[in-house]
């Protein structure tokens, strides 16, 4: 079982600089992951930075940590400049980057004051497009596709990302959502939130029936609010993270990076 930490580069930390020093403090601590919220508004004026950005700091300034945003909406990003970014970022970290994707929300409206796509199902179905598309170009083939919502006409990409066949995805889940779950499944790993040990069960029992096995599959969960591990937590879940809220407050997260991983 690994431990990371996740937060969101708001506030006092909307600062690539900033975050890249977290990420070198947290390598230093024994921390596993360190990982970044993906947004563009909040409710109220914050604050906010691209994560991708400062991903970029903190892989530039560590060797061993893995890296990655929790959770990239695709439905606000074109799959090609998530490709050219992904890309970039797995050469630069040396293989260090984990992508993960999901529906989005629209806290702030970051969805719908740009005119996004704000029907769940609707999203949902962008992303089952656009997720196939990010890694069947991320593997190396010639991707072809007139789908609902994206069109691709023969488009190979180079160069070669560090990781074979491509940097895992993980994707996002919430509650017992069947949907979303099925979807993880096809990939390499889940986020689940909002989830108890019943929840828990359901979710490793669909995926089981879904995948066959749980084998080179990651389950990332939630640490409880002391940091420690869920109690429901079996062999199974291979990442806890310790998560900070919106709004974060530095002088904690230094005590949470400093003290290390739980264990």
């Amino acid at each position: 079982m690994r431990h990371g930490l996740f937060f969101p580069p708001f506030g006092p930390l909307a600062d690539p600089r900033l975050v890249a020093e977290v990420a070198v403090e947290a390598e230093a601590a024994g921390w596993d992951g360190l990982f970044l919220w993906d947004h563009v508004l909040r409710a109220r004026p914050l604050p906010i930075v691209d994560p991708w950005i400062c991903l970029a700091a903190a892989a530039a300034r560590t060797q061993r940590l893995r890296l990655g945003c929790l959770v990239t909406p695709l439905v606000r990003r074109r799959p090609i400049t998530v490709v050219r970014q992904a890309l970039a970022l797995d050469l630069l970290s040396s293989g260090r980057l984990v992508l993960g994707f999901g529906l989005g929300v629209d806290t702030g409206g970051e969805l719908s004051r740009f005119g996004e796509i704000t029907d769940p199902r609707r999203r949902g179905e962008y992303l089952d497009e656009a997720v196939d598309v990010v890694a069947a170009l991320l593997e190396g083939d010639t991707v072809d596709v007139r789908g609902r919502h994206l069109t691709v006409n023969e488009v190979r990409i180079e160069p070669r990302p560090v990781q074979e066949p491509r940097p895992p995805i993980w994707l996002a889940a919430r509650g017992r959502a069947p949907r979303p779950v099925r979807r993880a499944a096809r990939f390499d790993g889940i986020f689940p939130i909002e989830i108890d040990a019943d929840d828990y069960r359901w979710i490793v029992d669909t995926l089981v029936a879904t995948r066959g096995s749980l084998d080179d599959f990651d389950i990332v969960v939630h640490a409880e609010r002391d940091g420690s591990v869920p109690g429901w937590a079996d062999e199974h879940v291979t990442w806890v993270l310790e998560s900070e809220p919106e709004e974060v407050d530095p002088d904690r997260l230094a005590e949470v990076v400093a003290a290390g991983p739980p264990g």
